[in-house]
């Protein structure tokens, strides 16, 4: 079903007793976001609204809205908590930054249990391979070089899928209604530095000028944030923190790739530099 059919919603709601709502539902592909700005803010912002009306009128325990660390904008120095300023700089990130204020909206309105989440880039096995690390691995594996936007000098932060898991299990149990909270890791590397461990890795190879040779530099993206760096002191008093180390994360990451990237629909297109926008024809339709 679709987050942005109301009557689909509302008789999910009446027919399935659900008690507890896990918002992930989106668009989220920050470079395609500025060729279909329209359909990142139809399904981020009003699927949103269509779906915490539904939760509320189901009279939900708790509603966990999943958005994400790039509302915060970037920021080179600065580390974000919670109540930092919103500066989105990317349709993509303004689309969950004025979803947060709808479902936020209803906690301040009917004290209705929301709870937001923003978390750091989550990478592992079963991703689509439009995200970095999968793309550059994909690419690796079929001799392909890494496509680099930019420089190539933006920091992420990367969180393995079963660490982030683990966070919403435990915002599920202890988060408090009304209040956001930060699903952070230090581990943070550059695009380049990625690159050049996944050569290392897949490549077997440590000298620099074989590493160069698979780093392709194309364009940058309109805007590319240097950092997100987040405190997540709030999640740790909760009782959480990151377990999964980085060398053994990639590790069962690459593994994965090598016998499943074909299983992806449409994996080779996800490939490109850049995405190829199509038209958006979903408010026009019947």
């Amino acid at each position: 079903g679709d987050i942005c059919e109301p009557d689909f919603i509302k008789q999910l709601f009446e027919t399935e007793k659900i008690d507890i709502v896990l918002h992930f539902a989106a668009q989220t592909h920050v470079d395609l976001s500025f060729w279909r700005a329209l359909e990142f803010t139809y399904v981020n912002v009003y699927g949103t609204n269509v779906l915490v009306a539904a939760a509320y009128e189901a009279n939900v325990e708790k509603f966990v809205y999943v958005s994400t660390d790039e509302v915060y904008g970037g920021s080179t120095d600065e580390e974000f908590d919670e109540s930092s300023p919103k500066r989105p700089t990317n349709p993509y990130a303004s689309s969950k930054a004025a979803a947060e204020c709808f479902v936020q909206s209803y906690w301040e309105r009917y004290q209705f249990p929301v709870v937001i989440t923003r978390s750091s880039n989550v990478y592992g096995p079963h991703q689509y391979p439009e995200k970095v690390i999968p793309k550059f691995i994909s690419l690796l594996q079929q001799n392909r070089k890494c496509c680099i936007h930019g420089s190539g000098l933006q920091r992420r932060n990367f969180l393995y899928a079963t660490d982030v898991v683990e966070a919403f299990l435990t915002v599920l149990k202890e988060g408090k209604p009304g209040e956001i909270y930060n699903i952070g890791t230090n581990f943070e590397m550059s695009i380049a530095q990625l690159a050049k461990e996944l050569i290392r890795l897949i490549k077997k190879t440590s000298s620099e000028s074989e590493m160069e040779h698979w780093m392709d530099y194309v364009k940058d993206r309109p805007t590319n944030d240097l950092r997100y760096p987040m405190n997540s002191e709030k999640m740790h008093n909760l009782g959480w923190r990151p377990k999964v180390p980085w060398k053994e994360g990639i590790k069962k990451t690459i593994e994965w790739y090598k016998e499943n990237f074909h299983n992806w629909k449409n994996s080779e297109k996800a490939l490109e530099p850049f995405p190829v926008p199509e038209t958006f024809a979903q408010l026009s339709g019947p």
